[in-house]
């Protein structure tokens, strides 16, 4: 997984200066989506590693599937990931085109996972707190997951803070073990 971020890093800051320049990140955000989610397609996928296509071929089938949601520059980009065999490496690409875009706003997404529903007051009440926390503007999405049991597991990039009654039990449980 770390070579899969080293290799695509590169390409997911040079899409990021691009769209920050032109002032359009949230459209290539949006086509970067689009075109990842076809190259990610398992069908796709397998019908651009097949060796009988040249790169060209490669970036026009996935540009021709993608159609008017991705401009000329994304198809540009696009056929330069295939020229240097890299149009694998697109989803990867959007997510760190993500990541770049959400550090330069100053948010973050944030999942937050409960035994139970959660009120709005309580969500509104934990966004702001994470958003203290972390120094971001909050963007939060809920869930429920019953096999918690109890408490909340929250997801906010790379730190989890699981505050689950399944995960403390688990933790007794190693302890109990060791």
């Amino acid at each position: 997984m770390a070579e899969l971020s080293t290799l695509a890093r590169p390409y997911a800051r040079a899409a990021f200066e691009y769209a920050r320049q032109g002032g359009a990140l949230e459209q290539w955000a949006g086509e970067l989506a689009t075109a990842a989610a076809v190259a990610a397609d398992e069908r796709m996928a397998a019908a651009l590693d097949s060796p009988s296509l040249t790169s060209e071929q490669q970036a026009a089938t996935l540009n021709e599937v993608c159609g008017d949601a991705t401009s000329a520059q994304v198809k540009n980009f696009v056929s330069i990931l295939a020229d240097n065999k890299r149009i694998a490496l697109l989803p990867e690409i959007r997510r760190q085109f993500e990541l770049f875009k959400a550090n330069l706003e100053k948010s973050v997404d944030v999942e937050v996972i409960s035994a139970f529903d959660l009120s709005e007051a309580v969500t509104s009440r934990l966004a702001e707190l994470l958003g203290r926390k972390l120094e971001r503007e909050v963007k939060m999405s809920t869930s429920t997951d019953r096999d918690l049991l109890g408490g909340v597991l929250i997801r906010a990039g790379d730190t989890v803070i699981d505050g689950s009654v399944r995960g403390r039990l688990n933790k007794l449980a190693e302890a109990m073990n060791s």
